[in-house]
């Protein structure tokens, strides 16, 4: 797996847990949606910087939304193609929740799905291995006219003829 971040792959410095793993007494740790609402009292603690949370898309947004202020880090999940749900939990977890840590695509992450999600507000990303000798980040540049307002302030095609008069 590689970690794509600012269209550079980096170093992971999460580390995450299984729901039997012992909690560390610090550094950056993800748990599962699981582990967040069985021990969430224990959790609660940690700073955001240090903890994260790996949410199935399965998870509404409401019900995530009011402590996504207590991560520094939401993954979402990516199962298979065809399962989008992830794509509005970033979205809704930015506009709605006002959510500033990193919001992070696993899974099934898709090539051509990049730049739909970065625009979503997803900014890092589990890629495939193959995905840096492949040039995948040639996809975030792919397009550059999009019909619709998002995340990444991006003009739309709306706003460029408005601007020109």
């Amino acid at each position: 797996m590689v970690l794509v971040k600012n269209r550079l792959a980096v170093a992971d410095a999460w580390t995450h847990l299984e729901d039997d793993a012992p909690l560390p007494a610090n550094g950056a740790v993800t748990v599962s949606w699981a582990r967040w609402t069985a021990e969430r009292d224990q959790l609660i603690g940690r700073s955001p910087a240090e903890l994260g949370v790996r949410i199935p898309n399965t998870v509404t947004t409401a019900e995530i939304g009011a402590d996504a202020a207590k991560f520094g880090l939401i993954a979402v999940n990516f199962p298979n193609f065809g399962d989008g749900r992830a794509f509005s939990q970033a979205r809704v977890l930015r506009d709605r929740y006002a959510f500033k840590g990193e919001i992070r695509a696993t899974g099934g992450v898709l090539r051509d799905q990049l730049l739909f999600m970065q625009r979503c507000g997803i900014d890092a990303f589990e890629l495939p291995d193959r995905a840096i000798e492949e040039n995948w980040m040639a996809a975030f540049d792919e397009y550059d006219l999009f019909y619709q307002p998002a995340e990444d302030n991006r003009p739309w095609i709306a706003r460029q003829r408005q601007a020109r008069g």
